[in-house]
């Protein structure tokens, strides 16, 4: 267990600290709700687009894989310049991806369009993470990322039922307007009120961007939290795209009712996120990151075997769910960034995306072809994701326990 001080448990965020979460905050609400908004709409999308199964999972990990070769791509330039500047520009890029999809006329408009999305906002994440490691010692790390996941449930109270509704009565292209129509008020946030955040560029770092990103791949000291990235987004990527509509065939929820799933599991995870955060500063992240494994295994098992279930069943096996998953997120999120150095720092977490999609969109591909949708839309096999989410789970936990060792060995 980390052993820190009541004293840095306590110590409270400046103001300037506080507006910084909230931004930040802010940009990830809008960079999760793209893509979760693919999954409540995927029941309303495959028919009208015509695509089977496979292909929808192919257009979710379109997204996946363009951000993975971004991440890559950008990891050389991701500590030559000021973060800020950075952010500003694949935040732009990722809008007009966006917009792109908001006027897709067919499935391979669609698959283009998250893919120019995908090579954006893919990146966004990382920088994000960049930022929070320079500016929050780790004492606050937990706390930080608590917050920063409340994005997460914004996007599920305000955003996934709002774009259902949006969907539902306009067309599908129009939740993709107003994620536009939203950033653009976080565009100016970074623009005018955000600080340049360029302590990293007093470091010596490689002058070649391709020489910089090598040297980031091969330090062995990064190979291990690499690897816990890419086995944590395995099993994660592979339930998200058939969750609508495992909900509406399987279990029985109405499309008319599914916004109140997402909109209650959104409410009680804004007070999870900052709980799970502090826990982890005040308990040690390792040991919540446990406590949500064995959670998640349970909970998945249970999940993907369900049939026909009541509303109230539906809500209550999505928040024990997100209760596990932020379990295991957040204190993971912030052991990994303690690893790369200020000078790479940049480089490490821009690659470490880029293993996290990439991961996670070979995993959506294999999802599309393990389960199967029958004549009446009902999908069979979905129990076998919820094994192989376990498996890596579990795996995880080992993996992690390594990491943590070298935390306190510092």
């Amino acid at each position: 267990m980390e052993q820190t001080s009541n004293a840095s448990i306590a110590a409270a965020f400046t103001g300037y600290q506080k507006f910084l979460i909230g931004m930040l905050t802010f940009l990830q609400f809008t960079i999760i709700l793209d893509f979760m908004i693919m999954s409540p709409l995927g029941a309303i999308m495959m028919p009208a687009l015509n695509m089977t199964t496979a292909q929808f999972g192919l257009v979710v990990s379109a997204y996946a894989f363009s951000a993975g070769v971004s991440g890559l791509l950008a990891a050389g330039f991701a500590d030559r310049y000021d973060r800020k500047k950075i952010l500003l520009f694949f935040y732009v890029g990722f809008m007009v991806g966006t917009l792109c999809c908001a006027f897709a006329p067919n499935y391979i408009f669609l698959l283009l369009a998250r893919m120019v999305t995908g090579l954006f906002g893919g990146v966004m994440g990382s920088v994000v993470m960049a930022i929070t490691t320079d500016l929050f010692p780790m004492s606050q790390r937990g706390r930080v990322m608590g917050f920063l996941q409340t994005g997460f449930a914004a996007s599920q109270i305000l955003g996934i039922p709002i774009g259902l509704f949006l969907a539902n009565h306009w067309g599908w292209h129009m939740p993709f307007l107003a994620i536009v129509f939203i950033s653009f008020f976080a565009t100016l946030l970074i623009i005018f009120k955000m600080k340049p955040v360029n302590e990293h560029l007093k470091y010596k770092s490689d002058g070649n961007a391709l020489l910089h990103l090598w040297h980031t791949l091969k330090n062995p000291m990064y190979a291990l939290p690499f690897a816990i990235t890419g086995v944590m987004s395995i099993g994660g990527f592979m339930l998200m795209p058939f969750g609508s509509a495992f909900s509406v065939h399987n279990m029985g929820i109405s499309l008319e009712r599914l916004p109140m799933v997402y909109l209650v599991t959104g409410l009680a995870t804004i007070f999870i996120g900052p709980t799970v955060g502090k826990f982890s500063d005040k308990y040690g992240k390792l040991r919540v990151f446990t406590f949500g494994a064995i959670l998640t295994v349970i909970s998945v098992i249970f999940y993907t075997n369900m049939g026909l279930t009541p509303l109230w069943g539906a809500v209550l096996i999505n928040v024990i769910m997100f209760c596990a998953i932020f379990s295991r997120i957040i204190p993971a999120q912030a052991l990994i960034s303690g690893i790369p150095s200020p000078e790479n720092r940049g480089a490490f977490m821009a690659v470490n995306s880029s293993l996290q999609q990439i991961s996670g969109g070979v995993a959506s591909v294999f999802a599309g072809f393990i389960v199967v949708e029958t004549a009446t839309g009902k999908l069979e096999h979905f129990d076998t994701l919820g094994y192989i989410l376990s498996t890596t789970v579990i795996i995880s936990v080992f993996m992690l326990r390594h990491v943590h060792q070298r935390i306190v060995a510092r």
